[in-house]
C-alpha cells in the first residue's frame, strides 16, 4: 500500500524518545525508551547520541545514568527534532524534481510546496511542554 507521506523510523524515534525524556522526572535510558517505544534499542542509541551531539539531551553513564533534556521543554519544537535527525527540510516546487515543466501550469497544483509549507508549519508549532501533562 502506497504513502504520500512517511515519516524515517529515526525521526519518529527521535520525537517520541524526546517527548519520553520530557515527561520523565529521572534520567531515561536507552532500554526504556527502546521498549515504549517498540524499537531497537541499538537505533535508539545511535538517535539519541545525535540529540546530545545537537545539544538537545545531555547523557549520563552508570545504572542510574540515561538521558535528560538539556534545554527547557518549551523551546524544544518538533522541527528541532526533526531536522536534528532529518536535516533542514528543503521546500520544493516540483513532486517529480524536474528542472523544466513541459507544462505551462503545474498539473499538481504546487500541492508539494503548500504540503511542505504546512508540515513544517506544524513542527514548528508542537513544543515538548506541550505533551508534559
Amino acid at each position: 500500500m502506497s504513502k504520500l507521506f512517511n515519516l524515517s523510523d529515526a525521526a519518529s524515534i527521535a520525537i517520541h524518545a524526546m517527548v519520553l525524556v520530557a515527561k520523565s522526572k529521572s534520567p531515561m535510558n536507552v532500554v526504556h525508551i527502546a521498549e515504549a517505544t517498540s524499537t531497537s534499542k541499538h537505533h535508539v542509541a545511535k538517535v539519541m547520541q545525535r540529540l546530545v551531539k545537537d545539544e538537545f539531551v545531555v547523557s549520563q553513564r552508570g545504572p542510574s545514568g540515561g538521558f535528560q533534556l538539556k534545554k527547557a521543554p518549551a523551546d524544544i519544537t518538533f522541527l528541532d527534532i526533526y531536522e536534528s535527525i532529518e536535516g533542514r527540510i528543503q521546500i520544493t516546487h516540483c513532486m517529480f524534481d524536474t528542472p523544466v515543466c513541459p507544462f505551462s501550469k503545474c498539473i499538481m497544483n504546487n500541492i508539494t510546496q503548500k504540503m511542505s509549507q504546512e508540515f513544517i508549519d506544524y513542527l514548528k508549532g508542537q513544543t515538548l511542554a506541550m505533551y508534559i501533562d
